[in-house]
């Protein structure tokens, strides 16, 4: 997968929008005004998702290409290297599960 792949797939998640809140080397997706992933500009080989901590902890037991999320809460993010051994398959399921969680802890009148 690649950066633009990326950028599709978070983009046909509903209610999902794109921004540089903190500059123009980060690209942020959210849902509901709540960030479920970011990817820079300048290492657009790695992204960090929101992961609930049980399944981050065992994910990165299982793949070096899933480390606790780079100048994040590494307890429930991490960061993923699209450039390894990862199956598309594996990293869109991760990008759902961000994007799921983020969506689930919103208010019922944003969902």
């Amino acid at each position: 997968m690649n950066i633009e792949d990326l950028r599709d797939y978070c983009l046909s998640k509903p209610g999902t929008t794109e921004g540089l809140p903190f500059g123009e080397q980060t690209l942020v997706f959210k849902v509901g005004g709540k960030i479920f992933l970011l990817i820079g500009l300048e290492q657009a080989n790695r992204f960090n998702a929101k992961c609930d901590p049980e399944r981050a902890i065992e994910l990165r037991e299982r793949h070096p290409e899933i480390i606790p999320g780079f100048h994040m809460n590494k307890k429930h993010w991490n960061t993923i290297y699209m450039d390894g051994g990862l199956k598309p398959a594996l990293i869109r399921e991760l990008i759902d599960h961000s994007y799921e969680l983020v969506f689930e802890s919103l208010p019922k009148k944003l969902q």
